[in-house]
This record gives C-alpha cells, structure tokens and sequence, in this order.
C-alpha cells in the first residue's frame, strides 16, 4: 500500500472476518417470537429499517431459533429497550441449556406484554414497539440470513414522540437512547446536535406536520 492518504491507516485482512477490530454503533432490539406453546426474546443489533415505507429487517441465522420461529409462524415482534434496560436484553441472551428448558425460564420472567396482532410478547417499557408480518427471509450472507418484516401495528412512547414544532434536542435528553456498539459495549445518547444541511438540501420530512 503505497498511496499517500493510506499511510497512516491499518490494512485488515479480509479473508477473514473484520468487525472484531474496530468499533461501529449500532441499535439493540429486542426480537419477540412464538416457539412451540412458548414465546421467546432474542436481543439482535444487526436491525435496519428498509427503505422508507413500513418494512424492517433484522440479520439472524438459522442456528438461531429466532430464525426458525419467525420463518414458521410468519411474524414478530421489535421492542426498542431503554438504556436501563440493557441487564435484560443481557438476560434474554443467556445460552440455552441442553434440555432448552434455561433460556425458557428466563424469559417467562422478564417484564413483557403480549402483541395485538400478532402473536409473540413486547419487551415491557420499551419506548418503540413494531407488530410485524414476515415479508422475506433472504439467506446466504455467509451463515447469516436477512429476515425482513412489514410493520402492520407501531406504538411509540409520548416522550420519544417526534412533533414538527417541538425541541428535538430537549427530547433526546430526556428520553435517552442506547446504542451498541459491536461487538461488547455500549452508549447511552443523551446530547446530540442538529446536522449541518447544505443550504437547501432536501431532506425527506417523514414528521407528522399535525402532531
């Protein structure tokens, strides 16, 4: 590598996987599914909105049961957890044991609620929930798979409401974020700042002018 503006960056091998050597951020959700006569709550961070109409997708892989439940009874549901509530997303990642009866337990106990449309269980408390039907499963990024979802139902906490006349960065403040950030910390987003627009850029309003 002998180009100049290169000289003072660190190549990474991409014959093998690269997100263990640097951080990025990202969002954490919570996966809510049916499993069987149960349900289960899987914490995921690979999570996107898909375009800007009602559609979400989530990064999962067929080792997961999440993957399977989701692809079986064609549904799930999204909780986005509060800072305070990362233990809990942390729980609901504990390894099952061989008899799957730990994670199981586990999750009986966390605070949850049920979906109305659909049948899997919310995280309790969350400042934003989706209600989703399964649009697609795309496999084949590696071991992973693309699940994507049509939101049908969305709730959002008051606090975390976004209004057309109102002080965004007051919001914020007072209904904080989490961010992950891959792979093994986290970030509580509290200060933000306006971004700085070219002079009439357009950016896409998608804020209700009526609320």
């Amino acid at each position: 590598m002998s180009d100049a503006k290169y000289n003072n960056l660190i190549p990474l091998d991409t014959k093998e996987p690269i997100w263990n050597h640097f951080y990025t951020v990202a969002p954490l959700v919570v996966i809510g599914s049916k499993e069987g006569s149960e349900y289960d709550l899987a914490p995921k961070h690979m999570v996107t909105p898909l375009g800007y109409d009602n559609y979400f997708g989530f990064v999962c892989t067929p080792d997961h049961a999440t993957y399977h439940n989701v692809k079986r009874n064609k549904e799930f549901t999204v909780s986005f957890i509060k800072p305070d509530q990362v233990i809990m997303a942390s729980l609901a990642a504990a390894p099952r044991c061989v008899e799957k009866s730990t994670e199981k337990a586990i999750v009986k106990h966390l605070p949850q609620f049920q979906a109305h449309h659909v049948d899997a269980p919310f995280v309790k408390d969350s400042y934003l929930l989706f209600e989703c039907r399964l649009d697609k499963i795309v496999d084949g990024f590696g071991d992973c798979s693309m699940i994507a979802g049509k939101i049908i139902a969305a709730y959002v906490d008051p606090g975390a409401k976004r209004i057309s006349d109102g002080d965004e960065e007051s919001m914020i403040y007072d209904m904080p974020m989490l961010a992950y950030l891959p792979y093994g910390r986290f970030a509580k987003i509290q200060k933000t700042f306006a971004f700085p627009f070219p002079k009439d850029f357009a950016v896409k309003n998608l804020i209700d002018q009526n609320s």
